[in-house]
């Protein structure tokens, strides 16, 4: 396993829900503070890696987000069964029987979510979704006391399970957490690559918390930085499995990054959207347009920033997001990494002042 694969690995296998980010934060900040000049925590939890560049230039933003969906405790019931509040969105049909991880003061406890069995329902209710109200987990504990024995308490986070997995065709990379691990290695690696060039800007790359949960993180980390070019990077929706036509996702895997143009959270700034598609062009970078009418991503937050920020959102097609086990291509990550960086190298005092005005 190569260096990037490693990383990818420690990245996704780290554990992080919204309010709890810690094990993905460190993780993000070992592989990035090698690159980064200052490396700071927001109150929040967000982590700022700053790369400097000329010192009179525009601040440039990178973020991608730490958290990603799962569960938490609320209660246990008197035969140690869990019941849980979803934390970031979830479809119930993706939940069912799937293995979870309770992160407890003493350690993780296994689980795996339950319901009743469908050989005990009607069959009009067998055909229906079970509701995620009537789920619980199991964590093999036979009362309450024993489950409090094991250190669960109620708040405890949930998360799913899924090892990262280099698939056989070794492109495509398996893994929970790609929402959006793989933003945080986009960060990463952009200030690698950054690391011995010269750039007329500081660059700042970004973890962010609590994306899931409503562009949390990104709104007090683009506070703290006051950037002049925010750039949101994130998973989209990949177009290319049975059932899904070019009118719900226009994107297939391996034909390079997502330029947003619209998403629930924000129209992308033309001036920038046009800078960066003109990049590509220039250096032959694959790349596709998207847009996500029922979603958004950390630049929904960046871009309202102070009196506003030019933004936009470069995703990853990924298939089966928001569940367990999603699926990505690597050569979209390659060139999103390098679309940025060859963005950045440009991107000095005047050019963002053309962006920004004309």
């Amino acid at each position: 396993m190569d260096n990037t694969l490693s990383m990818l690995k420690e990245l996704t296998d780290a554990n992080g829900i919204p309010g709890n980010e810690r094990e993905a934060r460190e993780v993000m900040k070992k592989h990035i503070e090698p690159f980064a000049d200052e490396v700071e925590t927001d109150h929040l939890g967000s982590l700022i890696a700053k790369k400097k560049g000329s010192a009179d230039g525009p601040k440039i933003m990178v973020a991608g987000h730490l958290d990603e969906i799962g569960f938490m405790v609320t209660n246990i019931d008197d035969k140690g069964f869990i019941k849980f509040q979803t934390v970031g969105g979830w479809w119930e049909q993706v939940m069912l029987a799937q293995r979870v991880t309770v992160m407890t003061r003493n350690g993780n406890v296994p689980g795996v979510i339950g319901s009743k069995p469908p050989h005990i329902l009607p069959a009009e209710v067998r055909k229906k979704s079970v509701d995620k109200k009537e789920m619980y987990i199991d964590i093999g504990a036979s009362s309450k006391e024993e489950a409090m024995e094991f250190g669960v308490r109620p708040g405890d986070s949930i998360v799913p399970v899924c090892d990262f997995t280099v698939m056989k065709n070794e492109k495509l990379l398996m893994a929970k957490a790609w929402d959006n691990r793989i933003g945080c290695a986009i960060a990463i690696e952009v200030l690698r690559r950054l690391k011995d060039e010269d750039h007329p800007n500081t660059v700042y790359g970004v973890g962010t918390v609590q994306e899931e949960v409503g562009l949390r993180g990104a709104r007090t980390s683009a506070h703290h930085i006051q950037p002049d070019i925010g750039f949101g990077v994130d998973v989209g929706i990949a177009g290319d499995t049975p059932g899904v036509t070019d009118k719900d996702a226009m994107s297939t895997m391996g034909e390079g990054p997502q330029i947003i143009m619209y998403d629930a959270s924000m129209v992308s700034h033309k001036g920038l959207r046009d800078f960066v598609t003109d990049t590509a062009d220039d250096k032959e970078i694959p790349y596709q347009f998207d847009y996500v009418p029922g979603g958004g991503t950390d630049s929904g937050a960046i871009h309202l920033t102070a009196n506003g920020v030019p933004a936009l959102s470069i995703t990853i097609a990924t298939r089966y997001i928001h569940t367990h086990a999603a699926i990505l291509h690597r050569d979209d990550f390659e060139n999103a990494v390098k679309l940025i960086v060859e963005v950045i190298k440009k991107l000095d005092k005047d050019t963002v002042n053309k962006i920004t005005f004309e």
